[in-house]
């Protein structure tokens, strides 16, 4: 595989920044995720490290993508989901899906910080 079919993405925010988002009705809440992540995050009582790790990852979408010259994609483009492993995994949804495309995506987040790395790769 060559570099050039390689993107790198990274994002780190505030989990501070979703603690005021504890109704899951909001409508910030519904443009940047999808039902699944809301279900996922609100499900437990740490709801803003997981909304924040979501909206990491999908930011570094973003970046990696663009890193490879690839533009036009925007949060809600991607989905994050747990795998039964409980690893985490980047879908493409919407009307943008690009069949070209991989995503490999890590997580993190403490009480203070969430942080996401995607690499993505162009078929």
């Amino acid at each position: 595989m060559k570099l050039e079919n390689l993107g790198l993405g990274i994002d780190v925010e505030n989990v501070e920044r979703f603690k005021k988002y504890a109704d899951k009705n909001n409508p910030f809440i519904s443009k940047i995720f999808t039902k699944k992540e809301i279900e996922y995050s609100y499900a437990s009582k740490n709801f803003a490290q997981h909304l924040c790790a979501r909206y990491c990852a999908k930011e570094a979408c973003v970046k990696a993508l663009y890193s490879l010259g690839v533009d036009g994609y925007f949060c809600r483009d991607f989905e994050v989901e747990n795998l039964s492993s409980g690893a985490p995994r980047i879908n493409l949804i919407g009307p943008k899906r690009g069949d070209n495309l991989a995503f490999k995506v890590s997580l993190s987040h403490t009480d203070t910080f969430a942080a996401a790395t995607v690499i993505a790769v162009i078929n």
